[in-house]
């Protein structure tokens, strides 16, 4: 495996070499990897992620996977890289984290087999998928404000080449409290059907990022909190949380909300009465009863 990165040195925009905890320039210049200010190490011109994914995390909402994945798009003004401040806006309050996975796409890629994809992907990088519940009431159809915020997907430290995806552990840790801890093989679509089934109808170009789901316990975080994102041969992604400088405008626009949804979502096993939500109101049991027919 080859891990580079990329950083601001001299104020350019820099793809470095990493050597464990020595980032090497072009130029045979060294730099700590402690003191490098991280950029996102790709700069893509998409940014596609798939809703649920993780057997553990589609149990805990006591739902059922779709015969297909799903899909939703998170903005490029959202990336941040390692160690950058993720902002939740003031007068908001259900900022959620999510550890993932990013696919990096190496090549133009179209219309291509599951077999194939491989071929296409330049490699690997630790991403967290971060969401905004508060405007879930709004924008749950399209994910737009809740999932594409600006700060709320960093990805980093690294981009890893020759990383096999099979069976590697994923956690998020937040405050140094291990919250999330999944493995890859609960995935029910692995890292080259969801290339091969975007690229079906959407071109991906060379940088683009696929971002494949997230383990059970996604929880709200807040200001002051450090969230680490932690993938078996990729690395550690560690953000801060801020609060934002500006609070959400109430002038314009659809506000801030706690509904049951809202709440529901944010808190996910945690919340008191989730199993009257994921039954339509038939209760834990049936759904249950479902996940074991399935």
């Amino acid at each position: 495996m080859a891990e580079t990165r990329r950083i601001l040195l001299d104020g350019y925009a820099t793809t470095v070499a990493a050597n464990g905890e020595i980032l090497i320039s072009g130029d045979g210049r060294e730099i700590p990897a402690e003191e490098a200010i991280h950029l996102p190490p790709t700069a893509p011109r998409k940014i596609i992620c798939v809703h649920l994914n993780y057997r553990s995390r589609v149990e805990e909402f006591m739902t059922v996977l779709p015969e297909a994945p799903t899909y939703f798009h998170k903005p490029v003004t959202a990336l941040c890289g390692h160690r950058a401040d993720v902002v939740r806006p003031e007068r908001c309050s259900w900022l959620n984290y999510e550890g993932e996975i990013a696919i990096v796409i190496g090549q133009h890629c179209r219309n291509i087999s599951q077999t194939e994809a491989g071929d296409y992907i330049a490699g690997y990088t630790v991403a967290n998928d971060y969401g905004l519940h508060d405007f879930r009431d709004t924008d749950a159809g399209s994910m737009l404000r809740v999932k594409g915020s600006d700060t709320l997907c960093p990805v980093g430290p690294g981009l890893v080449t020759g990383w096999d995806f099979h069976g590697k552990q994923i956690r998020t840790i937040v405050n140094g409290k291990v919250m999330q801890d999944g493995n890859t093989d609960e995935m029910e679509w692995d890292m080259h059907y969801l290339v091969a089934d975007i690229a079906r109808s959407i071109t991906l170009e060379p940088g683009d990022l696929l971002l494949s789901g997230t383990p059970a316990m996604s929880r709200t975080v807040y200001p002051g909190d450090v969230v680490e994102v932690e993938v078996e041969g990729l690395g550690r992604l560690v953000n801060r949380i801020v609060e934002g400088p500006m609070p959400i405008r109430d002038d314009i626009g659809a506000q801030p909300s706690e509904s049951e949804e809202v709440i529901s979502t944010a808190k996910g096993g945690d919340w008191e009465f989730r199993g009257k939500r994921a039954a339509g109101g038939q209760g834990a049991a049936h759904y249950k009863s479902v996940l074991e027919e399935k």
